[in-house]
């Protein structure tokens, strides 16, 4: 599915928190190449994940709902009380 990669829920994250941003800040970001994040963002655009407004010679990028990220980040701290069950103590609770 289009969530099922990493880099595309950092890139999701990222623009959820920090708002409209050009390829290149994304790519810094994440700690990915401009053009490997560019092929993620056209798959996030197919989605209808992103949406984009050109500004000047730049293109930038925004998350057209942010409810996918919530849902992850709950999925994540479920995941994480797991590893509690485990014996550790979650990450969100360090």
């Amino acid at each position: 599915g289009i969530l099922s990669d990493p880099t595309r829920i950092r890139i999701l994250d990222a623009l959820e928190s920090e708002g409209e941003l050009p390829v290149g800040e994304i790519a810094k970001l994440v700690g990915k190449s401009p053009s490997g994040v560019s092929q993620h963002l056209a798959r996030l655009r197919m989605a209808r994940m992103v949406t984009t407004r050109p500004e000047g010679t730049k293109v930038l990028y925004a998350v057209v709902d942010a409810h996918p990220m919530r849902v992850i980040r709950e999925a994540v701290l479920l995941a994480e009380h797991a590893v509690e069950a485990a014996g550790r103590s979650p990450k969100h609770h360090r």
